[in-house]
């Protein structure tokens, strides 16, 4: 895609309305990333199979009351047929949640089809929305809480998963209090969010899935890497993926900052995997390693 081509596109229109203070040159660079055609398809060993139990997933609708007050969102909960209430089930949770769900990567069929192989533990998982309302992203601005709630370091989101969202979504469930049995998974963004969460609460989440996370310079994304060399290791396994076509604007590398991270991971002695692919700023290198992704987070 030329500079023309991109400037032109339709999602070029579409972010320069979403962040308007988008810089021209950042606008192209996000055009080429997120449009680029990837060379993965998502993994489709569910399809086919005979006697996968289909798992309900169900809706509902959250209004912030502490963290952030008044912001509302949506989620998902997905319960595997094979779950039994007298054995608490383990536990992921899934930021940008209807994209995790969509046909991208295929969440829930993926899910189904492990858990019916043991492949991995019978596992509920939430798939939630970020805040509609908010600033948005610093510099580029928007209208939603993503950013805030994803990007930022401390332990704000994982107060709010643990004491607001989380009670709700899993009310009438039992699951697993035990961190190594619960594991938290994002999108960009959404994969800084998971990783800050388990390194600020290694009792809530024992595992993690970033998908071209966001360690870059935002709102303290950046920092994640440094804190994780200067600290004793915590009980994590974290699992990292980014593209040699991810995003590189005003904030940072997002292949690079992914590579720093997993440099700090590596000095420190974490179980951990960084996989690096040909593709941009999506879910396809993800969707198509997810079945591998799972089965190593598991095991």
């Amino acid at each position: 895609m030329t500079d023309d081509e991109a400037a032109a596109s339709p999602l070029a229109a579409l972010l320069r309305q979403q962040l308007p203070g988008l810089p021209a040159h950042d606008c192209l660079r996000f055009v080429k990333s997120l449009a680029r055609p990837e060379p993965y398809a998502p993994w489709d060993g569910w399809r086919g199979q005979h006697g996968v139990p289909e798992a309900s997933v169900s809706a509902g609708r959250h209004v912030g009351s502490g963290v952030y007050p008044g912001v509302e969102r949506d989620y998902w909960v997905y319960v595997p047929q094979q779950y039994d209430a007298a054995t608490p089930a383990r536990l992921m949770v899934f930021q940008d949640g209807a994209r995790y769900l969509g046909a991208e990567i295929n969440t829930a069929q993926v899910l189904d089809a492990l858990i019916h192989r043991g492949d991995m533990p019978v596992t509920i998982a939430v798939f939630v929305q970020p805040g509609e309302t908010g600033p948005g992203l610093p510099l580029f601005g928007g209208a939603d809480n993503r950013s805030v709630e994803y990007d930022a370091t401390g332990g704000a989101y994982a107060r709010f998963l643990e004491h607001e969202l989380l009670p709700q979504a899993l009310a009438g469930y039992k699951v697993s209090a035990e961190a190594a049995d619960r594991a938290i998974v994002g999108l960009s963004s959404g994969g800084m969010c998971a990783f800050n969460a388990a390194w600020e609460r290694p009792d809530l989440f024992g595992k993690v899935i970033s998908h071209c996370g966001s360690f870059v310079d935002i709102r303290g994304g950046h920092e994640m890497a440094a804190k994780v060399r200067r600290a004793d290791a915590k009980p994590l396994r974290v699992f990292l993926q980014s593209g040699s076509f991810d995003l590189d604007i005003t904030f940072g590398n997002w292949e690079l900052a992914n590579r720093t991270l997993a440099s700090a991971l590596a000095y420190r002695g974490y179980a951990h995997q960084l996989v690096i692919g040909e593709g941009g700023h999506s879910l396809g290198h993800g969707g198509a390693i997810i079945h591998e992704t799972l089965q190593w987070l598991w095991r």
